[in-house]
């Protein structure tokens, strides 16, 4: 049987707790995982690629069969490149779904030998995202109670705050 290979695919820019419990949860039902760090377009960013590879790489060092990579274009092409068979995809909240269903029906429609698994957060993670970190961080405020250490410290130095960590 071959090893069943899901994609978390996300623009990461920052990583935070919430989305360090799906690749969790993610690698203990697949074999592989790969934290996918997509180029959104439409999305201006803090972090460079570069640097959010560096920064994913060193959260997830320790867990064996995740692995991180970057990609552009449609992610079911991406899927098709690396053999996956899953999408792993987050909601924290209704607001979440229309979106995240809207994606999945496009992605079946490109390729429906690719499923998409949806993962609930947990309660704990259910209020954190990305915008509302970068602008705790802003203030030099730390926020390694939503996001691991080498966010919080990239967060901070990005913003001109050195971190006492």
């Amino acid at each position: 049987m071959p090893a069943r290979l899901a994609v978390y695919p996300g623009s990461f820019d920052p990583f935070t707790n919430g989305h360090l419990d799906l690749v969790k949860r993610a690698a203990q039902l697949f074999d592989r995982v790969i934290v996918a760090i997509a180029t959104n377009s439409a999305k201006k960013t803090l972090f460079t690629v570069e640097e959010r590879l560096a920064i994913l790489s060193e959260v997830l060092h320790n867990m064996p069969n995740v692995e991180v990579a970057h990609f552009s274009g449609l992610l079911v092409d991406y899927c098709n490149k690396v053999g996956a068979k899953a999408i792993v995809r987050g909601i924290r909240a209704v607001t979440d779904f229309d979106y995240e269903y809207a994606i999945y029906q496009l992605n079946q429609e490109l390729n429906p030998q690719v499923e998409t698994v949806f993962l609930l957060a947990g309660k704990e993670f259910s209020f954190v995202s990305s915008t509302l970190i970068k602008e705790v961080a802003r203030y030099g405020r730390n926020v390694e109670a939503h996001a691991p250490i080498a966010v919080n410290r990239e967060l901070l130095k990005k913003f001109g705050h050195f971190p006492t960590r």
